[in-house]
């Protein structure tokens, strides 16, 4: 039986350790550092996801089989060169193939290098130039700090001075610190929204099912940007035929670019898509699953996720099936009231007993106090429910939501609502 430790303490990791408990190869779990939820069926570890070498010494000391990275951040800081220098089975990109999520102006640039569809744009280390680029352009803008923002960093301008205020933001104010050195400045893409993951051992590329995901954190797309308030896969727009179209055009050749620029890319590639008149265009790439997408297509998975992992290390994922569900799911995040602005932590998550018993709830920002699950984050839970359709598994979930309850706690009411009949709702 193998030994697993999955890195991070989000709703992705909970969503990541229940799917692994359903392998036959699985024995024990860790999850560093893990949350309530995650420690209800595997054992939490005190080490926060970017003490790289902690990891790696509890992976060496716990013998670990193959080790899963959630978040971003040990990504890009080389979490997975550390534990293949130590002989350690890891599954995720290196440090240098993280750039394509770690940099967007790395990503932008590979992309126009190659010809992948994506938006026009130009980078800026200067705020001055910035400015002076800016004020020629016509809104709406795209602002993008080049590093990592916690899904942040990425500013829709509808005018020039909001574009400015954004420049100011992050290169003068420095909101999301290092994150902001450089810029990038792009035109808006227009259309339908959707993410579209692959596993990829470097060589194969092999799609996920699709999902969309809501940022702003009120009902409408109203509101500041969130990590995301919830999820639903797959959407009825992106069919078939068009994830063999984005696989073609955007995920199989960002892979061979990566090979051919000395960064050969293992892992999860997400990539943001844009259905424009000109066809599906990138907006960014992530290396790692999403959150909340994995939320909502984990449940769809069918085959055995340790197996396609591993198939990923070996390099041989052309030799194995993938398999998905044809059932919907929809997950609606669970929030502290003010997030993602200023919040408080630390009550009863009350009713958690009280819901479906086939309805899926993945922990994120919880943790015990004496013997009582309370909230220790801005998302505390995504609750999520498959069904036939989008409509039924988005009936269940809203059924089951309000049998939950913590102090302020706030949620969007619309996730997956696009893809209902108005008189369905």
């Amino acid at each position: 039986m193998l030994k697993i430790m999955v890195i991070g303490g989000g709703a992705r990791e909970h969503s990541l350790v229940w799917k692994l408990t359903q392998s036959s190869e699985v024995g024990e779990i860790y999850v560093t550092p893990g949350n309530a939820g995650t420690g209800l069926t595997a054992n939490n570890l005190d080490i926060k996801s970017t003490e790289l070498e902690p990891l790696a010494q509890a992976a060496q000391e716990r013998r670990i089989d193959l080790t899963i990275v959630g978040p971003e951040a040990p990504l890009a800081e080389g979490i997975v060169d550390l534990f293949q220098r130590y002989g350690l089975p890891i599954f995720g990109p290196t440090q240098e193939a993280t750039k394509i999520e770690s940099s967007k102006v790395f990503a932008t640039e590979l992309m126009q290098r190659y010809g992948i569809p994506c938006a026009r744009s130009r980078s800026f280390s200067s705020f001055i130039e910035a400015k002076d680029y800016v004020k020629n352009q016509k809104p709406p803008i795209v602002v993008k700090a080049d590093g990592l923002a916690a899904g942040k960093g990425s500013i829709i301008a509808n005018s020039t001075p909001e574009a400015l205020a954004a420049l100011s933001e992050i290169m003068e104010k420095r909101i999301f610190g290092k994150a902001g050195d450089q810029v990038l400045v792009e035109e808006c893409l227009v259309g339908k929204e959707v993410s579209l993951l692959a596993f990829t051992d470097g060589r194969t590329v092999v799609p996920m099912v699709p999902a969309c995901d809501y940022k702003r954190v009120f009902d409408g797309d109203e509101g500041p940007n969130t990590g995301g308030m919830g999820s639903y896969s797959p959407p009825g727009f992106f069919d078939a035929e068009m994830i063999n179209r984005v696989n073609d055009t955007i995920l199989k050749p960002t892979v061979q670019a990566m090979a051919k620029e000395d960064k050969p890319y293992k892992g999860v590639l997400y990539a943001g898509i844009m259905l424009t008149e000109d066809g599906p265009k990138a907006m960014e790439f992530n290396a790692r699953f999403g959150d909340p997408e994995t939320q909502a297509m984990l449940p769809l998975l069918k085959s055995d996720l340790v197996d396609i992992m591993l198939a990923v290390i070996d390099e041989r994922l052309d030799r194995i099936e993938i398999k998905w569900s044809n059932e919907a799911c929809v997950g609606v995040v669970m929030a502290s009231g003010g997030y993602p602005d200023s919040y408080k932590t630390g009550f009863p998550v009350e009713g958690l007993d009280k819901i479906d018993d086939d309805i899926l709830v993945f922990h994120a920002g919880t943790k015990v106090n004496d013997s009582i699950i309370c909230t220790d984050g801005g998302r505390v839970l995504t609750v999520a429910a498959t069904g036939r359709n989008i409509a039924e598994a988005r009936d269940r979930v809203y059924t089951n939501i309000p049998s939950i309850h913590f102090e302020g706690c706030h949620y969007r009411n619309d996730i997956g609502a696009r893809e209902v009949p108005h008189e369905l709702l």
